[in-house]
């Protein structure tokens, strides 16, 4: 399935947007464009065809800083590391199973990426909302954070890796 990724725009159906977890839905119904106005985070959407209104999935971004302590490298300095936060990630109940989630990632990790070239981040954080993604995450080489099972993170070097940049 070929997807395009954009900002979120006025014109994009939030409301027809459903990928089964309410909290998830709520934010983007009502929350996502007010955030993204007043800087908090910028919400991606992934639709079939540029410009589309139907909403295939979303994920949002937004600076983040993580203690040192709670990385599992090595060699940190003792204060709080910069990172970016991958919000919320969700697809669409109506795609499941044709890879929007990875697209999704993949996306949001590029996006990292090319930010990382202008402002430093040492990883990317998300805090999964279950076991199920967790277990998402940490097939993409995500790593826990100590004392913090649900919030994973995956050092910028691991994405300059495994993308070539």
């Amino acid at each position: 399935m070929d997807l395009f990724f954009e900002p979120l725009q006025p014109y994009h159906d939030r409301k027809g947007f459903d990928c089964g977890e309410s909290s998830l839905n709520e934010y983007l119904h009502r929350y996502a464009r007010q955030n993204d106005t007043r800087d908090i985070a910028r919400a991606f959407v992934a639709v079939e065809a540029p410009g589309s209104p139907r909403i295939v999935g979303y994920y949002t971004l937004s600076s983040y800083t993580v203690e040192s302590q709670a990385l599992s490298e090595q060699r940190l300095p003792r204060y709080a590391i910069p990172a970016a936060l991958i919000g919320r990630l969700a697809r669409d109940v109506n795609f499941k199973g044709q890879g929007v989630g990875e697209a999704l990632l993949r996306d949001a990790l590029m996006r990292c990426l090319s930010v990382s070239e202008q402002m430093a981040l040492y990883a990317v954080v998300v805090d999964a909302l279950d076991e199920h993604a967790r277990s998402f995450y940490l097939q993409f080489d995500f790593q826990e954070s100590i004392g913090h099972p649900m919030r994973l993170f995956l050092p910028m070097k691991t994405v300059r890796k495994s993308t070539g940049g």
